[in-house]
């Protein structure tokens, strides 16, 4: 048995050291409750293969990440729900067709490669769900471009996909349709109205930083103007909305301050027109957003937060 040490002992962690009443679990719970009238829309828009790909990536991700956290030893905290938020946000980029063993594919490139390799929750350097995409789009680049119409399952091809051969006309319905998300799409990327909904819920339940979302939007509907094209059109088609709102605002690969929150925002924005104006796909948001990813240690040491530290309104004392 060892005595009690009778010495000062000084525990040393990294900064900051700050503590508040939100919770991981609580954080992740917010998420699921934004993500929930999507993933309902979803299945509501494409079907079954919409609510097995859903159901498949959810149990897949949390499966992973117990096996893993076993496999490596490490203590087992699926309860934090972190990895139901990467299922479901996998789940909701991907078209409602694709095949389950690709879904399970992608889950698992997702927590394991992209998440556990780098030391888990908060540790990763790329988002999770999205780089489980990206992974599944550069090895099965057919299966990920398929498309097809609400309701009746039948093939189309995407608004962007539309924009980039000339083959695109849209009236007043059209964008009414594109908000409401009666388009081809991503099984959680169509409805705009259900995604402003739950970036509302998340800005007022204090979970997300509004500033790389809008700045994301802005930028990107600012450039297409620029370049001569249909800002709105822009806005409402593809995963950009989706995108800015749950993956910009990802806690572990987003900046910590706000000038670097805008910076980022604004980046991922920039790309993205540019991939949709003069790359070769339709579709830039999801590689705008991993390669801010990378920028994102860069941009918190040339814009650093002081922890500890408050402004003090001019002529009034330092407290």
């Amino acid at each position: 048995m060892t005595a009690p040490s009778d010495m000062n002992e000084i525990y040393l962690s990294s900064s900051p050291h700050f503590s508040g009443s939100l919770t991981t679990r609580g954080i992740m719970l917010r998420v699921i409750i934004a993500l929930l009238p999507l993933s309902v829309c979803g299945v509501v828009l494409f079907g079954v293969p919409a609510l097995v790909t859903i159901l498949v990536s959810v149990v897949s991700c949390v499966v992973f990440e117990l096996l893993f956290q076993k496999l490596t030893r490490q203590p087992v905290r699926i309860a934090d729900l972190s990895a139901v938020v990467t299922g479901l946000m996998l789940a909701l980029v991907l078209p409602p067709s694709i095949p389950v063993w690709m879904t399970i594919l992608g889950a698992l490139f997702a927590i394991v490669i992209a998440k556990g390799f780098f030391g888990g929750i908060g540790a990763n350097v790329f988002n999770p769900a999205l780089t489980g995409r990206a992974f599944l789009f550069t090895s099965f680049p057919t299966a990920l471009s398929a498309w097809v119409l609400p309701f009746d399952g039948v093939s189309s091809a995407t608004v962007l996909s539309e924009l980039k051969s000339g083959l695109f006309f849209a009236d007043n319905n059209t964008y009414l349709q594109m908000f409401l998300g009666n388009r081809a799409g991503c099984i959680g990327e169509t409805s705009i109205l259900l995604i402003l909904a739950g970036f509302v819920f998340l800005l007022v339940t204090k979970v997300i930083d509004w500033r790389a979302p809008v700045a994301m939007v802005a930028v990107t509907a600012l450039c297409t103007v620029l370049a001569g094209g249909y800002p709105l059109i822009a806005v409402l088609s593809g995963g950009l909305m989706f995108g800015a709102v749950f993956m910009t605002t990802d806690y572990a690969t987003a900046p910590v301050t706000k000038a670097g929150r805008l910076i980022f925002g604004a980046g991922c924005g920039l790309i993205t027109f540019l991939i949709r104006q003069f790359g070769g796909y339709p579709e830039g948001v999801m590689f705008s957003i991993l390669i801010m990813n990378v920028l994102t240690p860069f941009l918190n040491k040339i814009i650093p937060v002081k922890y500890g530290y408050r402004k003090t309104r001019k002529g009034a004392a330092a407290k």
